[in-house]
């Protein structure tokens, strides 16, 4: 569904040539946090370009790229820590618009079956083409064990991954497949966020992979942000 203005302020596009490549999620007024794999092609900052806003066509503010740090021990076409922050070459200033997501404590549980919301820019189909106006998904928190489940992952989810979407399909992130070589255009990077009971927006995930998009027993598949807490820590200082 389309995204109202403002209802998701924490949410970027990471841009090359004014081309939209990837989803990122502010976490203070100067770092993002996204996907490793946004960057297997290009990770040189000054490449890459930062904007907010509703609209791809009519950002509120764009921003350059001081830094771009990988996780370590993220190795491309592996899944496992594809994580990535972002620092801003200047500070945005928070508006009604624009503002950050919450980054949950690494003990912070979002439970199976809970209500998450994921937004993007991705295609609205496998292979189909890409909107103007960011769009949300309503999804659920799917446990890790039943991710793994043999008709659905069959054993490849870590524990640094998050499950969310429904089995029988229906809603889900989109991106082009990886193994293609990568040319991002989508959700990838993304934020996955779930509201405590104060109604407080909390990081759970980031766009990750999955198996095309939408299909029965194929949900989205997000890096775990409380896995990595103490990472971007680590990185950020945040």
């Amino acid at each position: 569904m389309d995204a109202q203005e403002g209802e998701w302020p924490w949410q970027a596009s990471l841009q090359q040539n004014n081309v939209h490549l990837c989803g990122a999620t502010l976490i203070s007024n100067s770092w993002l946090v996204t996907a490793a794999h946004c960057f297997i092609k290009d990770r040189d900052p000054k490449e890459w370009k930062v904007t907010f806003g509703l609209l791809l066509s009519h950002p509120q503010t764009q921003r350059g790229v001081k830094d771009i740090i990988i996780h370590e021990n993220y190795h491309y076409p592996a899944h496992d820590n594809d994580i990535a922050v972002v620092h801003l070459s200047s500070p945005v200033l928070y508006t009604s618009n624009i503002r950050r997501a919450c980054l949950p404590e690494a003990t912070y549980t979002f439970p199976p079956n809970s209500d998450v919301v994921v937004t993007g820019w991705g295609t609205l189909k496998s292979d189909g083409i890409s909107p103007n106006i960011l769009q949300k998904g309503l999804v659920k928190i799917i446990d890790n064990k039943t991710c793994n489940h043999e008709k659905v992952y069959g054993g490849v989810i870590t524990p640094g991954m998050l499950c969310a979407g429904f089995l029988k399909g229906n809603v889900d992130a989109c991106q082009v497949n990886l193994p293609i070589p990568f040319s991002g255009r989508g959700d990838s990077g993304g934020p996955l966020v779930g509201a405590d009971y104060k109604g407080t927006w909390f990081l759970a995930g980031i766009v990750s992979w999955g198996d095309e998009c939408a299909l029965p027993d194929k949900p989205g598949v997000y890096t775990r942000v409380t896995y990595y807490r103490d990472w971007i820590m680590s990185k950020t200082g945040l």
